[in-house]
Parts: C-alpha cells; structure tokens; sequence
C-alpha cells in the first residue's frame, strides 16, 4: 500500500484582519450531510495549514474560499464514508489508529514525541490527526470491501503498461545514486542567489569537517529533504550536464563542489554507481499489476463515491452555499502524509485518490 471529526475550537484571532467578507464566517453549520453536519470550525482547522501557506504565498480571497470548499467536500466525504464502515462493521478501532500512527513514525524515523512535534509545527492538533488517520484506514476497509473484490487486472494491460513505461528506457550503459543539496535562490525563491550560494558553502565546509551529508540536507535542501537528499538512480545519459559532469569525476563517497545555477546552488554526492540492465517484463509485473490494479480502483471508487452522494440528502449552508470547489468529483481523503514532510503533511487529509490492497 502506499506510503499515509469531531467538532473543533474556531480560533477567532486567526481571522482578525481579513477582508469583510470573511468576518462574518463564524462557527456554525457548514454542511448537512443525510441527519450528520459538518462544522464550519471543522473547516477551519483542516483547511487552516495549507490556508496560511496559501496566504504567504499572496492567495486572493476566491483561492481561499475555494481551498476551504475543497476542505467542506472531503469533511462531507467523511462523513459519508464513515455512516457506511459503521453500517458494515468495518469502523477503525483506536488499535488500529494507534498501530498506524506508529508505523508512520517508524517509517520517517520519528518518535511518537517528534511526531506530535512534527504536526504542531505545521498547525494540525493530535486529535484531529487521529481523527484523519482513522477515517482514511475506515476508508481503506471500506474500498477493499465494497471495491477492491470487484477489480481484475488482465494479462494484456499489464503488457500494455510495460510497452507504455518501459519502450524508452536504455538496454545498457552507467546509472548513478545520487545524494543532493539544493538551496533555492534567485527570482521566486525565499532568498537571493548569493544568499543561497552562501548556504550551500557553508554546507559544504561542514560536510568536509564530518558532518552527515543526510543531516544537513534535512536541514536546508529542497530536494529530498526527508529522504536526506536521497534522489534515487539516474541514468548517466538522461542526466542533465551540469551534473553529469561533476558527477562522472566524482568517486563513491565523494562530495561535488558548490554548483551555482540559475535557480540556486547545489551539491551532489555520489553513493554508488553500476552497470545498467534494462528492466524485464517478469521484473516489473509485480508493479504494474500494483499499478494498474490502483488505477482501477480510483475510477472505480470516483463512480462509487459519486453514486453514494447522489443518493444521500447533502446540503451546504451560508458561506460555503456560494463558494465554488474544485472538488466537482468526489475529492477523497489522501493517506495522511508524515509529518516531517512539510506544509504538504500539514494538510493531512487533502484531496488525493483512494489507495487500496489487492
């Protein structure tokens, strides 16, 4: 499987200052959905991390609105999705929330200590994780159960999607693993391009004092900074030159100097390198079957899903009446990302597609 609401407290001093319009969006009904509601405080705080990102980042009043009507449709979704796990015994006990929030530690290297750190850095409560936890493994039961058994993968697709992802890729020559650090700089990015080539000196001179390479790229790369600028093989001829040519000179274990380029400076480190055998149909099956079977399910799920609000009374109310979303499809509820990944874990819960086991 890949790796990822009760009412909750409006707090009024984040929407001091804010247009007109704005101000008279205080805690009430969002949404009916069939005898359940939907709280606008319960809006507020799922939409309210990726809202403030999106306020830095100079959103107009019509992209916020929308944000928060993206964040009603997956509260409705819940709601829906959850009247159904508990109608068919597949609800999520506080076990099942306790092991998964535990292996989401375990795979990001946290703490249950750094986690909740992790997650009120980012402005998402414990409680409400939880709450998003639960209602995406409720979610997962409820698509193996009511989908999953209904989805055949054929023979000819997955040679379909082999020609379709393998056609191009090279029958030999070298790939590289590569570590990087990318400190952005110049038009767009949170500093100027000395700034940025700053950093990355000083990176580099930490690094040759003994430093981890993975510590400070957690610490300022915008590449893979979770994975500690782990950006995986690359083919040597599908590699850019400014870093094909660094890297050609480098040995295993070696760092690149500072490379300054037009969007910031970087530094490469090379892991490994090796022989590259081009990947086989019977070599890549188990993926493709993964793959298509997935592909499956979300069509699958977004007819299902829209079947189920069509039958189900939902009405939204005052505010979010006449806030256009985006979530004209059913928008489902993405695996909580881990925390220690950025804004993006932040919004735990945000529009994505369903995820489930064959």
């Amino acid at each position: 499987m890949p790796p990822r609401a009760p009412a909750l407290a409006l707090c009024l001093a984040l929407l001091a200052g804010r247009a007109a319009a704005d101000e008279a969006l205080v805690d009430g009904i969002a949404a009916q959905v069939g005898p359940e509601l939907v709280l606008v405080s319960e809006v507020l705080e799922l939409a309210g991390p990726i809202e403030a990102e999106a306020r830095q980042q100079g959103a107009t009043e019509a992209e916020i609105g929308k944000l928060r009507a993206d964040a009603l449709e997956q509260l409705i979704e819940r709601r829906l999705l959850s009247k159904v796990a508990k109608d068919a015994h597949l609800e999520a006990t506080d076990a099942d929330v306790d092991a998964a929030i535990e292996g989401i530690g375990k795979d990001n290297g946290l703490s249950q200590d750094q986690l909740r750190a992790s997650l009120a850095a980012h402005g998402v409560r414990w409680d409400e994780y939880r709450a998003r936890i639960q209602a995406e493994i409720e979610r997962q039961k409820v698509i193996n159960a009511m989908i999953g058994a209904q989805i055949t993968v054929e023979e000819s697709e997955l040679k379909t999607a082999y020609r379709e992802i393998y056609s191009a890729q090279p029958q030999g020559g070298e790939q590289v693993h590569i570590k990087q650090i990318l400190v952005l700089g110049g038009d767009g990015a949170p500093r100027d391009l000395p700034s940025a080539c700053a950093l990355a000196r000083d990176a580099h001179a930490r690094i040759a004092k003994g430093e981890p390479f993975e510590k400070l790229a957690k610490e300022i790369s915008a590449a893979a900074p979770q994975q500690g600028g782990d950006i995986g093989w690359l083919h040597a001829d599908t590699m850019a030159k400014w870093m094909a040519d660094p890297v050609h000179h480098l040995e295993p274990g070696a760092v690149s100097p500072v490379l300054e380029l037009p969007f910031g400076c970087t530094l490469l480190q090379l892991v490994e390198r090796k022989s590259y055998e081009p990947v086989s149909y019977e070599q890549a099956k188990a993926t493709l079957h993964q793959e298509v079977y997935q592909h499956k399910v979300m069509e699958k799920y977004r007819e299902w899903m829209e079947s189920l609000r069509k039958r189900t009374f939902i009405s939204r109310r005052g505010y979010f009446a006449e806030t256009p979303s985006a979530a004209a499809r059913p928008a489902g509820l993405a695996r909580p990302a881990a925390p220690a990944a950025g804004a993006a874990a932040a919004s735990a819960g945000a529009a994505g597609e369903p995820a489930a086991t064959p």
